[in-house]
């Protein structure tokens, strides 16, 4: 779903709200999560997921498949994100 979709979609059940009070809302519900994910906290929503970083290792074996030469991989952080039960209910119905 696009940013433009949602901000019909939530206009729709909020008809007292603007267009720009639903994009702000938008912008700041983002900002938010992406600032905290900055600082390395997880968030957890309840009914919607949870996101959090998984370190993973550093790799001294990894390989250019082109080239076959060996390269090195530093440790380094990804985000992840795991479903809510509820969500993985709704999506399987």
């Amino acid at each position: 779903m696009s940013r433009k979709k949602l901000i019909k979609q939530l206009k729709q059940k909020n008809p007292q709200l603007n267009q720009s009070e639903l994009a702000s809302i938008i912008d700041n519900f983002t900002e938010s999560i992406s600032e905290a994910l900055k600082k390395g906290n997880s968030i957890e929503i309840r009914g919607l997921g949870h996101w959090y970083w998984k370190k993973l290792k550093e790799n001294y074996n990894a390989r250019n498949p082109s080239t076959n030469e060996l390269l090195y991989k530093p440790e380094r952080v990804k985000l992840r994100f795991k479903s809510s039960k509820k969500l993985n209910k709704l999506i399987n119905e």
